[in-house]
């Protein structure tokens, strides 16, 4: 059966077409894009990449062609029509080196043999009506392809041309930064670029299989902590285990938490503590620390270029279901700083709701050193960080 439903589709496609399915039913593109192309040739996982990717970070202009050219609602074709659709329109309007006829041939083999036959003529007929002419859009919402709100409320908390730079650097695929702490050789085969952040490399040729990869922006935010040796740093909401790895370059000692065992299982080779704790709740310490990571869970606003779907996701009310855990989160961390310490609380995340207004509530002001990055204007993820010093 398997070898029936790969006939007359590239594994790249396939794959793409397989994991925006499961994205449509709340999975996560970069997880599974890591778990299902692992066995393909890095050609094949490459396209799948950009495919998936690529399909998530146009969503809304790729709609809007269906609707155009079909008279119909996307949301009401069946999710492997509509996905086929998306995967055949993104490389007609964005990929110039694949051809037309294999966009489009692939795309109906993929709504036939997903049990679809009878929509392959549609598919068909709308698909080669998509042209590669440029096109005028309704409004900035389609042309830069993000939420009309979330557009709005940049444009209101940034301005204009800083919320238009966000939303095409959210378009574009994101570059690569590794880690490699100072003093260490870089690999053979691999070409770097250093960046002003100590030990962050932009990553120009080669593969970054034996390196960590890890954004500009979560490299520059550990700085912020002045770890040395001899201090103990009390790592909240710790997994994957990123900067917990970087704050172990200081030469101090981490103790790193995180509500799941499952979690923190992925740190488990990393030479620190490792205690199972909801921060959400009394934290099961009875000493304080100098030094507090809050890395909050959040919207991760400042990461759409590599999550593209959680713009489709996101609700305003969301925003409020996570201030109110940042909220429990802080107030719960500060409650282990000990006098004279520093507690960073970042997030990668845009919206006040999770940054500014969380601090202003727990300490009824802003602290003096605050940090944020913005795509389109920084290198890298946006992020937002400010460091708390206790009295």
């Amino acid at each position: 059966m398997a070898g029936a439903v790969q006939a007359g589709v590239s594994p790249a496609r396939l794959t793409a077409f397989r994991i925006l399915l499961l994205v449509e039913r709340g999975g996560y593109a970069v997880d599974l894009l890591a778990s299902r192309t692992a066995s393909l040739e890095a050609r094949d996982a490459a396209l799948a990449e950009e495919l998936v990717l690529g399909c998530l970070r146009w969503q809304s202009q790729l709609d809007w062609w269906i609707a155009r050219l079909s008279g119909r609602d996307p949301a009401r074709l069946d999710p492997e029509v509509r996905v086929a659709l998306r995967l055949g329109i993104y490389q007609l309007r964005h990929l110039d080196r694949i051809p037309a006829h294999a966009a489009v041939h692939e795309s109906v083999e993929l709504v036939k043999r997903s049990g679809h036959r009878f929509a392959a003529g549609f598919v068909n007929a709308l698909l080669r009506r998509v042209g590669r002419e440029p096109a005028e859009y309704p409004d900035e919402a389609v042309a830069l392809s993000h939420p009309a709100w979330l557009l709005e409320r940049w444009q209101s908390n940034y301005g204009r041309e800083t919320a238009l730079a966000i939303a095409r650097a959210n378009l574009r695929r994101p570059e690569t930064y590794v880690r490699i702490p100072p003093g260490t050789a870089i690999p053979e085969g691999v070409l770097v670029e250093p960046t002003d952040v100590p030990g962050c490399y932009r990553l120009l040729e080669g593969r970054a299989k034996n390196l960590r990869i890890q954004d500009i922006g979560s490299q520059a935010i550990v700085g912020l902590l002045e770890l040395e040796p001899g201090r103990t740093l009390l790592d909240l909401c710790a997994a994957p285990g990123n900067k917990t790895a970087q704050a172990l370059e200081s030469g101090c000692r981490v103790i790193a938490c995180d509500f799941r065992l499952s979690r923190l299982r992925r740190m488990k080779d990393l030479p620190c503590d490792l205690v199972v704790a909801d921060a959400s709740q009394p934290l099961p310490f009875r000493r304080r620390f100098d030094r507090i990571l809050l890395d909050a869970p959040c919207s991760g606003t400042g990461t759409l270029a590599r999550n593209p779907e959680i713009k489709w996701r996101l609700t305003p009310q969301k925003l409020h279901e996570l201030h109110e855990l940042q909220v429990k989160l802080l107030r719960n961390a500060l409650q282990r700083l000990a006098p004279g310490g520093l507690l960073l609380y970042v997030t990668c995340s845009l919206e006040p709701e999770e940054n500014q207004q969380v601090l202003e509530e727990v300490l009824g002001n802003l602290p003096e050193r605050i940090v944020q990055r913005l795509p389109g204007r920084d290198p890298g993820d946006g992020f937002f960080a400010a460091v708390i010093r206790s009295s």
